[in-house]
């Protein structure tokens, strides 16, 4: 007895569903670590309005308070030149006016009095912030 060969044709299918299995566990994994590598936590001022901080390609402007208690403005060459509060205020005050949706930042250190640090985010909201954030550093695993 002869058998006949019969000619399969080939499958132009692909089989998606291990690849959905993958894109779903991706999914969880990146809603599992995104809230974990924000590294700002916006402040609202208790007399100012809030606004969400947004993701802005623009530069923020981040006003530093080093352990002594000085201040420092990361604009211009002497980024690490201590200033008077009023100069702060000043240039703040004017880029605000030039571009008012400019994030301001405050990175105050940790041995820093409390008190200091407040100084500076009223001055800052008396200079124009809508809001102002403050930088921390990521908890370490």
């Amino acid at each position: 007895m002869l058998r006949k060969k019969v000619k399969k044709k080939p499958i132009a299918e692909i089989n998606v569903v291990p690849y959905i299995d993958v894109m779903l566990v991706l999914l969880i994994v990146f809603m599992i670590t995104a809230p974990l590598l924000m590294q700002g936590v916006k402040v609202e001022l208790p007399a100012a309005p809030s606004a969400p901080l947004d993701d802005k390609q623009e530069e923020p402007l981040i006003v530093s308070v080093d352990a002594n208690g000085l201040y420092y403005l990361n604009l211009g060459g002497d980024e690490k030149k201590a200033k008077p509060i009023k100069d702060i205020t000043d240039t703040v005050s004017k880029i605000l006016r030039q571009k008012p949706q400019t994030q301001v930042l405050v990175w105050g250190d940790q041995k820093v009095d409390y008190g200091i640090v407040v100084a500076m985010m009223t001055a800052l909201q008396s200079a124009g912030a809508k809001s102002v954030g403050l930088v921390t550093e990521p908890p370490e695993l």
